[in-house]
């Protein structure tokens, strides 16, 4: 299936939520999926968290592979304190600690994406039995330089799609990559059935899809079994980060 989720619509749903690390209260969005990770349901989840400022997300593991995209403020992450600007790409396979996420003066906003269906509840380091719920895994934790979007005038008259690879590993088929397109471009997306399906995650402008303009922090979920998907640019222009799964990479 083709999922599809506009910015303004989940944010106007944005609500308090308790983190279940620390007990803290911060904001959180639901834009596909349940909101709770623990709960098994069909489809992609992507949620989006909102932290106060020198607020801590713990070390911790999912039992799914996911993106996740740090799209405001500022912050650390890992225990060597790497530092997270607007707009960082990180990928983590199922299984995979990472952590501490600290937010910066000014608070820190990001985005989790997972395709697969599955338990994503975290599990944290700092409780007993963490080792007995691990699984194999590549172990992979990456993440990317900052992405620079254009200046409006520059996005709005690009005349050729520009593509640029951010992480990828030929191997099983992850990547990240950023498609610039000008005003009303359109590009085919990545065949969904090379690698584990895709997310299309609107970082400038807008796209257009099924008849509706998607605007910044909008996106779509392109399933594996898909046989192609249309990347199309609104009337300003679009920049959008192309994030593929790896293949065979379930729960």
């Amino acid at each position: 299936m083709i999922h599809t989720r506009s910015s303004t619509d989940a944010l106007a749903q944005r609500a308090d939520v308790i983190s279940p690390g620390t007990g803290i209260r911060h904001w959180g969005t639901v834009f596909f999926g349940p909101r709770s990770s623990a709960a098994r349901a069909p489809g992609p989840q992507a949620t989006m968290s909102d932290l106060n400022p020198g607020e801590s997300i713990l070390p911790h593991f999912h039992g799914v592979s996911m993106f996740q995209l740090f799209v405001d403020g500022s912050g650390t992450i890992g225990n060597r304190g790497q530092e997270l600007k607007a707009l960082t790409i990180q990928f983590k396979d199922h299984h995979t600690a990472y952590g501490p996420i600290v937010a910066g003066p000014n608070g820190l906003s990001f985005v989790a994406l997972r395709i697969f269906t599955g338990n994503s509840e975290p599990v944290y380091l700092d409780k007993p039995g963490y080792r007995e719920r691990l699984r194999p895994s590549k172990r992979r934790n990456v993440t990317s330089d900052p992405v620079i979007f254009s200046v409006d005038p520059v996005m709005e008259h690009r005349e050729q799609a520009q593509w640029e690879t951010l992480l990828e590993d030929p191997a099983d088929g992850m990547r990240a990559q950023v498609v610039r397109l000008g005003a009303g471009m359109a590009v085919q997306g990545p065949d969904p059935r090379a690698a584990g399906g895709y997310y299309v995650f609107v970082g400038k402008g807008s796209m257009h899809h099924d008849g509706q303009d998607l605007p910044k922090w909008s996106m779509v979920a392109v399933e594996n079994e898909e046989t192609g998907f249309e990347i199309r640019a609104g009337a300003k222009g679009l920049e959008a980060l192309v994030l593929e799964y790896p293949r065979g990479d379930l729960d």
